[in-house]
């Protein structure tokens, strides 16, 4: 167990009791939150800019809740070591499976029942929007952030962990990518954005690029809105704005044309 205890983000519920309340509890739980548990060397990296805009909000509100577990209060020896020399050999050092899986039994017994165990890695598979609407389905989510060569196979095999990546390329760790996976996350939940159509409307949720936007004024540097969008006629505003998406997804992202192509015709 850490010396310290984990620290906790997110706005405890207040009621009438007749028991006294401990008002140095540095862990409050709420019951109905979206919870992320962080397991990371820097836990003072966070909320970071979750703690902005409509996330900070949220996270102040008691729509969700961030908890952080500190892997260094389970670290091996005077130093509380976190890493060693990788077998085989090789640059760098890698995170001992020992420490690791101490963070993460400490982390997995006060965990919500049936939220995930993600490893942020490279080898992962992509974070998409559908995984981020799957993950808001869920209590929450634990989060392993590697560092340095990253982490012992045995602790990924042992625990069944799921990997995540943002793309290909490498990160110095795995809290930018968390904090990312967070906020996709966070803002599907119901009540973070107001308006829940705003979700529905945005790139990749129907499996296409999102259409440009406009706003006042009518005319800026030589540059019109596009007249049907000023038409009021909310049909032919609908047809300009599919238009718009396929024919940009089909430009730029010819991998998601192909799997839209495929999926539509699945459903004739």
């Amino acid at each position: 167990m850490p010396d310290t205890p984990a620290k906790s983000h997110g706005r405890k519920s207040i009621s009438a009791s007749l028991q006294p309340r401990d008002l140095m509890d540095l862990n409050p739980r709420l019951a109905v939150a979206w919870r992320a548990q962080i397991i990371t060397l820097f836990p003072d990296a966070f909320p970071g800019v979750l703690g902005q805009s409509l996330t900070g909000k949220a996270l102040k509100d008691g729509l969700w809740q961030l908890d952080m577990i500190d892997l260094r209060s389970f670290g091996t020896g005077k130093h509380r070591n976190v890493d060693d020399t990788p077998a085989g050999g090789g640059a760098g050092m890698v995170l001992r499976p020992d420490v690791m899986g101490r963070a993460i039994d400490h982390a997995r017994a006060s965990a919500p029942k049936d939220a995930p165990l993600i490893y942020l890695s490279p080898r992962g598979a992509p974070l998409t929007q559908a995984k981020a609407q799957t993950l808001a389905e869920a209590p929450g989510v634990t989060l392993i952030c590697g560092r340095f060569e990253g982490l012992d196979q045995r602790v990924i095999d042992h625990y069944d962990i799921e990997e995540i990546s943002l793309g290909d390329f490498v990160l110095t760790g795995g809290e930018l990518a968390a904090q990312v996976l967070i906020d996709a996350t966070v803002r599907l939940l119901p009540g973070v954005l107001g308006n829940d159509a705003s979700a529905q409307e945005e790139s990749f949720s129907n499996g296409l690029l999102e259409h440009p936007h406009y706003t006042r004024p009518a005319e800026w540097k030589g540059h019109a809105i596009p007249p049907v969008l000023l038409s009021g006629n909310h049909g032919k505003v609908a047809e300009w704005q599919q238009a718009q998406s396929e024919d940009l997804t089909r430009t730029r992202r010819p991998d998601l044309w192909q799997a839209y192509i495929e999926a539509k015709g699945d459903k004739k």
